[in-house]
Parts: structure tokens; C-alpha cells; sequence
């Protein structure tokens, strides 16, 4: 299996001035075409260090991929530093300035002398032609491998991805493996809590499996790599069944799964309706239920804040609703660096209170809130 590396280029990307978009693409794109990604960098727009990073990632992969530096300013030196690393000089090539000028007719704009600085590619490259854009990109075969230049416009980079350096590294690497990743959701139990529980899962090789955390919600990553898809899924079924046994009922759902889009579902095939009092937490629970038409109406007249009969109130309420669910929650802080959710769960005269605190970042509270609330009443009806 071949092995790939990523280098985006661009100083404005490490002054943090635009987010890089691009390596995530490449490295989806990667994956689906079975190649293994060893290893990403951002650099500058710094020649002598363009091309002491190429050179490394030659040293270690068959395939590095460079996004950025193709314009035609003083600033865009990428053509140069792969010609170095590479050990050869830039070439013109006519043809590729003819194609340039052509696309700028169509644009309807006229190149600059500066422009013809992008028909310079390394001797002995293989010009990509760009048809979304003016950059031209090109690929240079070398002992043990192949570097490819991108242009940094993501959509241009997209375009050239699909379009033509799919067919070219299908044509000289002939994979024939494929990558396949399955991703497991949970709601209500914790990272470290799970790591306890499927750590010798961790340290398998093939598949692989890895752990990231949301706030109130933690995600298992399967990733298998196999001749065929059908292998590649035998293998991950094979790990899942047993995440699956031990991590049961905290599984709420499998890849673009959603906790929202759960919840309502399964309160829908219930029949069940939900009359919500929500402090605290920006209505988000509220606007969920009105998304799906499963909220009974909106109780903001019930004022949690007056304590005077408060229970009796409830009780009152849930006579109203009965055998659909009232659910009152609460989210307030306790610290500056903590905070309490409260809830409380009315249906079939069956009544819960419970508490949670949550000690992560004050930004991150809403969303572990909202996550809980769903957990919590998902975990009710199942």
C-alpha cells in the first residue's frame, strides 16, 4: 500500500488569516482511494524550507501532495523549491502558456508578464491542466515516488483531485487496497469511561480503533484497510459486534447518525409528545421539538423562577399532558468554571430528578447540556 503526505503551503495559513480546508479534502479523498496518509505540515511561504520539508516527506512516502504557491507573485515559491528538492531546474513551457492565456481569455481578463512565471515547471514535470482556474498544477515522477503541486483554491484543488490526480494515481500506483471507516456514537458515558472498556481494541493495528470526545458526546472511529470493500467490512463488523456488547445501550447511532435526529425519531414511531420548560439553555431543546412537531406547545408562561406551588403546578401540568412526557430542565452555573444541569421527567406518573455537572470549558456548557438532555430522555424510552 502506498504512503502519502501532505504539505500545504501559505503564510497567510499560519497567521491563522484563512482556515485550511484543504488537507481535510485531500485527506478524504486519500482514504477513498486506499492510500495511507502518514503525515500532514502547514509551512510559509519560505523557499529553502519548502524544500528541505519536501525533501523529508520524500524520504518516508511515495506520494507528497503540496497545496499553495502556484500564482505568478514573488511570494509564490513552490515551483522553485520542488525543483531543488527534486535536483533539477524550472523550465518554460509554451504550450502550458498558451493554455494560461486561453483561460484568461475566457475570463475575460488579459495576463500580466508575471503570469508567464506559472508556464515554469519543474524539467522533466508533467503539466495538470486546470480548467476552473489560471494556476496551472503538475506532478513529477521521481526514484521512489511522485510529488503532485495544487493550487491552494480549494475549488480548484477539489476539481483537480476528482477530475484528473485520481486517474493519474490510479494509473501509476495500480492500489489495490481500499481504506473503510465506520463510526460509532455514544451519548452519556465518558471517554475515559470507554477507554476502560475497549482498550484492548486500541492497540489492534488492522482495524484500527480510535476514541474523540464531544462535549456530551464520544465517538468511536473503525478503520479498516483490505484487498475489497467486502473485507474491509467483515473486518469492521467483527470489532463492532464487540463495542457493540460492551458499550450497549450508550450506542445511540452509526455514522451521519445524529442525537437530535434520533430522539425524534423515536419519539415519533411512540406517538409521544413533549411539553419542555427550558431555562438556560437558549431554547435549543425547544426549537429541536418544533423542528420535528413533537413539542405540545410552548409553556413559557410557567415561570420556574416563582417557587410558591411549584410542585403542585407541575403536578397540575402533567395532568394536562398525561401520557405524553414533561420534561423541566434547568442549566446554571454554579462557578466560573463549572456548571449544573437539572431535570426533571414527568410521565406515566412516574417521576425522576436528576443532577449533572459539568466542569469543562464555560463556551462548551450549551452544547454538553443539550447533548444530556437528549441522552437522558432517549435513555427513558429505550
Amino acid at each position: 500500500m502506498p504512503s502519502a503526505e501532505i504539505i500545504t503551503i501559505g503564510t497567510e495559513l499560519l497567521l491563522g488569516e484563512i482556515q485550511d480546508t484543504n488537507t481535510r479534502y485531500i485527506a478524504r479523498f486519500l482514504r477513498n482511494e486506499g492510500i495511507d496518509l502518514f503525515r500532514t505540515t502547514m509551512i510559509g511561504d519560505n523557499e529553502n524550507r519548502i524544500t528541505s520539508t519536501v525533501m523529508e516527506s520524500l524520504s518516508r512516502s511515495n506520494i507528497v501532495i503540496t497545496t499553495g504557491g502556484l500564482g505568478p507573485t514573488v511570494d509564490d515559491p513552490t515551483r522553485n523549491a520542488i525543483a531543488r528538492a527534486i535536483g533539477t531546474e524550472l523550465e518554460f513551457q509554451p504550450e502550458l502558456w498558451e493554455q494560461i492565456k486561453q483561460r484568461f481569455e475566457r475570463f475575460g481578463r488579459i495576463p500580466t508578464e508575471n503570469n508567464k512565471k506559472q508556464a515554469y515547471i519543474p524539467m522533466g514535470a508533467t503539466a495538470i491542466e486546470n480548467a476552473v482556474g489560471t494556476a496551472p498544477a503538475f506532478y513529477c515522477r521521481i526514484e521512489n515516488g511522485l510529488i503532485i503541486s495544487l493550487p491552494g483554491v480549494p475549488k480548484e484543488l477539489e476539481y483537480l483531485l476528482e477530475n484528473q490526480v485520481k486517474g493519474i494515481l490510479r494509473t501509476l500506483f495500480n492500489n489495490k487496497y481500499v481504506i473503510q471507516t465506520y463510526v460509532i456514537h455514544t451519548s452519556g458515558i465518558g471517554e475515559s469511561v470507554i477507554d476502560e472498556k475497549i482498550a484492548d481494541l486500541e492497540t489492534l493495528s488492522n482495524p484500527t480503533v480510535g476514541i474523540v470526545a464531544y462535549p456530551g458526546q464520544t465517538d468511536i472511529r473503525i478503520t479498516a484497510k483490505a484487498i475489497n470493500k467486502t473485507k474491509a467490512a467483515k473486518m469492521i463488523s467483527n470489532v463492532m459486534d464487540s463495542i457493540t456488547q460492551r458499550l450497549g445501550g450508550f450506542i445511540f447511532g452509526f455514522n451521519e447518525d445524529t442525537l437530535d435526529e434520533v430522539l425524534a425519531k423515536l419519539l415519533l414511531n411512540l406517538n409521544i409528545k413533549v411539553c419542555l420548560i427550558e431555562n438556560g439553555t437558549d431554547q435549543l431543546i425547544t426549537q429541536l421539538l418544533q423542528k420535528y412537531n413533537i413539542l405540545i406547545s410552548d409553556p413559557t408562561n410557567y415561570n420556574l423562577e416563582i417557587a410558591d406551588n411549584l410542585e403542585k403546578k407541575l403536578e397540575n401540568l402533567y395532568k394536562q399532558i398525561n401520557p405524553n412526557i414533561l420534561l423541566v430542565t434547568k442549566l446554571s452555573k454554579t462557578n466560573e468554571k463549572s456548571a449544573m444541569l437539572s431535570i426533571n421527567y414527568f410521565r406515566l406518573n412516574q417521576r425522576i430528578n436528576k443532577s449533572f455537572q459539568f466542569g469543562g470549558h464555560d463556551n462548551l456548557a450549551l452544547t454538553w447540556a443539550t447533548n444530556t438532555i437528549m441522552h437522558f430522555l432517549r435513555s427513558q424510552l429505550t
